[in-house]
């Protein structure tokens, strides 16, 4: 499998990277470029050394302090830059493991990126995950200046639960966490609908993870809901990331296997949908027979 040429600034660079990437779906091995098409990044003389650090706190909300690892690359910048989610049915994932597949990519075509842990069922629920991706959007804001990034070119990367996340950031944006991009990998929009079809059809879905996760204070759980009545269904359409789509918001790069068996592929081209309704941009690049987690995507 020869190295992809790819073209950005124009100097020319490859994105096959490590072994398994090289393996890795075009999809996945063009994210960066999708991205740079929504933030471009800027050509600069570059002479700075790159920075590669771990374990970085940017948040103490609680016992255990928030941490994420960062890449920024060599040269002046300012650079475009990714803020990466993980997911794991909001009760399982780290920053370090889930979204390895988008660090070499990234890296290659010059994004700085920052990839976060946030608070995990079952001692945390959504409203604490959600502030602690706000507090990563304004933490990396507030370093730009330090890290030579470009504060108006600051996309989120969320994959699955960390998704949804992205997805509620980028349809519930305020002035101090308003980003450049959103790219959502398999993450749900509107939860309701999705918890409803894997009750009425658990035939369709790899129900043994879907019910681990809910045994630990993941799925509907995180939301604060454990019945799907009116109640319920209502508290999950409204903080759903569905129902804040509304004109003027950042564009959404969506990315979906056609053969999900956690989070139904109609996730994705609802969101767009919608979205295309209220003016706003959103392409959905959809991986044909894949299903839930990039790392099971073959070219």
């Amino acid at each position: 499998h020869a190295p992809r040429l790819q073209t950005l600034c124009g100097i020319s660079f490859s994105l096959s990277g490590r072994a398994e990437l090289a393996e890795t779906c075009d999809a996945i091995e063009s994210l960066a470029m999708r991205i740079s098409a929504l933030i471009p990044v800027a050509c600069v003389a570059l002479f700075a050394a790159a920075v590669d650090q771990k374990g970085v706190e940017f948040g103490h909300p609680g016992a255990k302090p928030l941490l994420l690892d960062m890449h920024i690359p060599d040269g002046a910048g300012p650079f475009a830059a990714a803020i990466l989610v993980h997911g794991g049915g909001f009760d399982e994932g780290t920053r370090a493991t889930n979204v390895a597949p988008l660090f070499e990519p990234l890296s290659s075509t010059g994004f700085a990126w920052f990839s976060i842990d946030y608070r995990l069922a079952p001692e945390a629920h959504f409203p604490e995950a959600i502030a602690d991706l706000d507090s990563a959007i304004r933490w990396v804001k507030a370093h730009s200046a330090e890290y030579h990034v470009d504060a108006r070119k600051i996309a989120i990367i969320g994959e699955s639960a960390g998704g949804y996340l992205v997805n509620y950031a980028g349809t519930h944006e305020t002035p101090e966490t308003k980003i450049a991009a959103v790219v959502d990998f398999y993450g749900p929009v509107e939860y309701g609908t999705l918890a409803l079809a894997r009750r009425d059809h658990p035939e369709a879905f790899n129900m043994a993870t879907i019910d681990r996760h809910a045994s630990n204070g993941g799925g509907i759980h995180f939301f604060g809901v454990d019945q799907l009545d009116r109640a319920g269904l209502a508290k999950l359409h409204t903080i759903s990331p569905l129902a804040g789509v509304h004109t003027g918001m950042p564009p959404f790069l969506c990315i979906h296997g056609t053969k999900d068996d956690q989070v139904s592929y109609e996730q994705s081209t609802t969101m767009c949908d919608a979205m295309h309704k209220v003016g706003a941009a959103c392409e959905l690049i959809a991986i044909e027979g894949g299903g839930h987690g990039m790392g099971g995507w073959r070219a």
